[in-house]
């Protein structure tokens, strides 16, 4: 889509008082050759539609819409709302912004099956939207997720097995889906500069192994790396017939959890969902 001119980021961000809030974890990303970039992730996003959430003063909102993406966002500061307003009369018919908590509205209802969900999330709900993400029916109705982190979080997301980063997060992200990260970025991209570095990790869904009810594997990998530093025969003895599914598998009940890959975790999961 053709861009119609607009003002740089800064001069919004002074023209309608938008100091970034530490309450609300914001952090402003200025660079728009940046911005283009984590839209560019998903792929060809002309004629899609994109749930983007905490979009701030619209810095990734303008890139979306520069992409041909149909956005809709939630913005919980109020604040914001008045520049998003701008660039929705930029871009006619494309922008549709709701004023709200994204841990409260019903993501699906607003944008729709088959939507993109692509956001600088805030660092202090990102974990807890993607885990809802997550956790949805399967196929879930999002396409994909393009979403920032803190660095750590975004490892802990992609983590291979035995490795330090690996843990719940990686197995409930990997499980029935595809996990990268597709871009790091500096923390001195930011307004103001956080104290840790970012990076954007790109999901997509993939088929979900059968006989498998997610909520049974959330809780066999909540206990297994409640007490990581625990053997398993102790981390997951609270487990009504874990450690006989693990017999019955040929799984070392003395391992810790950091050692079981994503389908052992599964296979573990398979057994109890029957049981």
């Amino acid at each position: 889509m053709a861009s119609p001119p607009l003002p740089p980021l800064r001069d919004v961000i002074a023209a309608h008082g938008l100091n970034a809030s530490k309450a609300l974890g914001q952090n402003f990303l200025l660079d728009e050759q940046l911005l283009d970039r984590i839209a560019a992730i998903p792929g060809p996003l002309e004629g899609q539609r994109v749930f983007e959430v905490g979009p701030g003063p619209g810095g990734l909102t303008r890139a979306l819409l520069r992409a041909g993406a149909d956005v809709v966002a939630v913005e919980r500061d109020a604040r914001c709302i008045p520049a998003l307003a701008e660039l929705g009369h930029a871009f006619p018919g494309h922008l549709h912004v709701t004023e709200g908590d994204a841990m409260a509205v019903d993501a699906r209802i607003l944008a729709g099956d088959g939507a993109h969900i692509v956001a600088n999330l805030p660092y202090n709900v990102g974990t807890a939207l993607l885990v809802n993400w997550l956790s949805c029916s399967w196929r879930p109705w999002w396409a994909s997720l393009t979403l920032m982190f803190q660095q750590e979080v975004a490892e802990r997301i992609v983590a291979p097995v035995n490795s330090d980063h690996y843990g719940r997060l990686a197995v409930l992200a990997q499980w029935r889906s595809s996990a990268r990260i597709a871009q790091k970025v500096h923390r001195s991209a930011f307004t103001p500069p956080p104290k840790v570095m970012s990076a954007v990790v790109h999901i997509v869904p993939e088929d979900e192994p059968q006989g498998v009810d997610f909520r049974v594997l959330e809780r066999l990998t909540a206990a297994a790396f409640g007490q990581r530093r625990k053997m398993l025969r102790q981390s997951v003895k609270g487990i009504s017939g874990a450690l006989d599914a693990m017999a019955d598998l040929g799984i070392d009940p003395q391992r810790r959890a950091e050692t079981l890959s994503v389908a052992e975790f599964v296979a573990v999961a398979r057994a109890l969902s029957r049981r």
